[in-house]
């Protein structure tokens, strides 16, 4: 994407507002495992002498440490005292079930966090989620194709863009450095690093997979896209001019095979945390996932240095990143305070706030047409992925969520047979073409 290009994200300065920015000591929750977040709501500035109505807005959401969105809305707050935005986040692997039955009950937040794509339609057209379109400031500050990611097919938008988040793996420098490993760069060099770790007494990677999404998310969709050729390749297979059993859909599957047999032996018992921990404690090598774990890593304070690199395609062919427009903001179509929250919806939408939450919460990334700098090595880190290389969202996002059973079930699906053994990658690729075929007409009518 242009607008994450290295050389704007190094051009433009920034002025953080943030006066509570520092001290934080919550570190950001990863997806989606663990207990619902606790509810913290912002410390409002005192009360001024007005004579207009204060507002309580509600925003529900997942994934994101209380203090860090916190800071953000006491910002918020600071400049518009007379509204008080309180955060409200349930769990992630629960949040859809619990927003579809909020809005059902009519009891959801005037704000909600949406996912990209299909995920978020689906509750606009059933009539929840208010247009956008008369928020000018969207089409001044974001990209036409990062607006279309929260947008009807007509271009209607119905969501203030929030965060991106990309994918790679972490990497334990000093155990790299003392066997004199280098970062690799095909996908058979990973391999033979992953072997010599194992050789050595070290396991190669933390992942587990108890946590039955990361198979999903932080696995196949993170090394997918270089496999299957980043976005051109998934919108073939959109398009139904590549099934999804063909040899490259294969040829992904058997990388997953590949990477886990490098995961640690009790993987199926290991939920998220207890495989952060593993790689934090230093006694595993690599931990494929994302950005969103900085803020975990930076709070955890391992005692040896940690980098990350982009997943090496295979020989020959080009370089993908996951890069993964995550997160919009949308507004209730019930809300009792329409004007007031879309304020705040304004406010997001400015080049201001993208430098706040750039800042604030490293790992999570603004997607504004001209990005902010950002202070946090890490986070930079994980954006110097994207030069030089392609970029794509996670591959079920656009489309594959809109029947039964879905892309992200038939991709998890088969991602933890081929892991666990129960499927050959040939299997686990028939069965994704043959389950989108039961309702995706591309899949039915593709170039066999």
């Amino acid at each position: 994407m242009t607008h994450l290009r290295r050389a704007a994200l190094r051009g433009l300065a920034v002025l953080l507002a943030l006066a509570t920015a520092t001290g934080c000591t919550t570190p950001s929750t990863p997806p989606p495992t663990g207990t619902p977040l606790p509810t913290a709501e912002p410390t409002p500035s005192p009360t001024p002498t007005q004579t207009a109505q204060e507002v309580v807005l509600t925003l529900g959401g997942w994934r994101t440490s209380t203090d860090r969105m916190n800071q953000l809305l006491a910002a918020f707050h600071e400049d518009h005292p007379q509204i008080t935005v309180r955060f409200e986040p349930s769990d992630s692997a629960e949040y859809d079930s619990v927003i579809a039955a909020q809005l059902d009950a009519d009891t959801a937040p005037d704000l909600m966090y949406l996912r990209s794509y299909s995920a978020s339609s689906a509750l606009f057209d059933q009539g929840h989620l208010m247009t956008l379109d008369d928020l000018s400031v969207l089409r001044e500050q974001f990209d036409p194709e990062v607006l279309e990611a929260w947008a009807t097919e007509a271009g209607v938008p119905y969501a203030v863009p929030f965060t991106a988040t990309s994918h790679g793996i972490y990497y334990n420098e000093a155990i790299f450095e003392e066997l004199g490993l280098e970062v690799p760069e095909t996908w058979s060099d990973l391999m033979e690093v992953a072997r010599s770790l194992q050789v050595s007494g070290i396991m190669p990677f933390a992942n587990g997979t108890k946590a039955k999404w990361t198979a999903a998310e932080t696995i196949f969709m993170n090394l997918a896209p270089s496999f299957l050729g980043c976005r051109d390749g998934r919108m073939a297979y959109l398009s139904g001019e590549r099934c999804f059993n063909d040899k490259a859909m294969v040829s992904a599957f058997q990388a997953v095979e590949q990477v886990a047999q490098f995961f640690p032996e009790d993987h199926h018992l290991l939920g998220y945390i207890d495989s952060l921990q593993l790689f934090v404690q230093g006694k595993a090598a690599m931990w494929m996932s994302g950005s969103w774990d900085i803020p975990y890593f930076e709070e955890a304070d391992p005692d040896f240095a940690w980098g990350v690199f982009a997943i090496p395609p295979p020989a020959g062919r080009s370089p993908c990143v996951t890069f993964h427009l995550d997160v919009g903001i949308g507004l209730n179509a019930t809300s009792e305070y329409k004007d007031e929250a879309r304020v705040f919806l304004e406010w997001m939408a400015r080049p201001e706030f993208g430098a706040l939450l750039g800042n604030a919460m490293p790992g999570f990334f603004p997607m504004h047409r001209n990005p902010p700098s950002l202070e946090n090595r890490h986070a930079n880190a994980f954006l110097d992925l994207n030069e030089g290389r392609e970029t794509d969202i996670r591959f079920v996002w656009e489309k594959l969520g809109e029947g039964t059973p879905s892309g992200y079930t038939l991709v998890q699906t088969a991602s933890l047979e081929v892991i666990r053994g129960d499927q050959t990658p040939q299997q686990a690729a028939d069965a994704l073409q043959d389950g989108l075929a039961t309702w995706y007409q591309p899949a039915r009518t593709c170039d066999r």
